[in-house]
C-alpha cells in the first residue's frame, strides 16, 4: 500500500472514521474496499443475495455494529479518546496532490503514540495523523494538508521528520498513477 487508506492513521480516529462507514458515510476509498471484502467474505460463505453497499447505506450494518457492541455489555455511544494537543501541517504548494507515503504517515502516527516499539511502551488511543486530502485532490499552499495529534507535544518533531519528503504536489492537471485494488489472490 502506497498510500494511506482513508483519512485518518491512529487507533480512536480510524475506530471513528470506521463508524462513519458503518454510518453510510466515510472516505470512498474505505467504503469500496469494506464492500469489496464484504462481498468476497460472503461468497466465501456462499451467499450471492447479500448487498453490502446497500448494508451500509441504510443503516443495517450500524445496527448490527451497535448491537454487538452492546451483547458484550459495551455502550456504543461511548465517547472515543481524543488527543490533547495537535499540529496542522500545510500544504507547501499549490496544486494536486499526486503521492502521499503510506510508511511515512504511519511512522509519524507511530512516533506521536499510536504505535509502540516495545511491549511495555504506552499507546495513546487519541494520538495519529489526520489527513485532509487525498491523492487526486486539489491543494492550495498554506491550507490544512494533515493534522497531527498527541498528547505529548514534544513528539511532534519527530513526527514531522517522518512525514519530510512524503506528499509530491504536482502542477493542476496531473493525476495520482494509482488503483484501490491491484489484483485478487484466489
Amino acid at each position: 500500500m502506497g498510500t494511506p487508506l482513508g483519512l485518518t492513521a491512529g487507533n480512536a480516529i480510524e475506530v471513528e472514521e470506521s463508524v462513519e462507514v458503518l454510518a453510510g458515510g466515510g472516505p470512498e476509498d474505505v467504503v469500496e474496499l469494506t464492500v469489496r471484502l464484504a462481498e468476497e467474505m460472503l461468497a466465501c460463505a456462499g451467499v450471492h443475495d447479500a448487498d453490502p453497499a446497500a448494508a451500509l447505506k441504510d443503516g443495517r450494518a450500524m445496527d448490527v455494529w451497535n448491537r454487538m457492541i452492546e451483547a458484550q455489555g459495551g455502550d456504543p455511544r461511548a465517547a472515543l479518546p481524543v488527543a490533547k494537543e495537535s499540529e496542522v501541517i500545510p500544504a507547501p504548494a499549490d496544486g494536486v496532490l499526486v503521492e502521499l507515503d503510506a510508511l511515512a504517515v504511519g511512522v509519524a502516527a507511530w512516533r506521536l503514540g499510536a504505535g509502540r516499539a516495545r511491549k511495555e511502551d504506552i499507546v495513546q488511543a487519541g494520538a495519529g495523523v489526520r489527513m485532509h486530502a487525498k491523492p487526486g485532490a486539489l491543494v492550495r499552499a498554506g491550507e490544512p494538508l494533515m493534522t497531527l495529534l498527541t498528547d505529548t507535544p514534544e513528539k511532534f518533531d519527530r513526527a514531522k521528520e517522518a512525514l519530510e519528503g512524503a506528499v509530491l504536489i504536482a502542477p493542476e492537471g496531473s493525476r495520482p498513477a494509482q488503483r484501490l485494488i491491484i489484483d485478487r489472490i484466489s
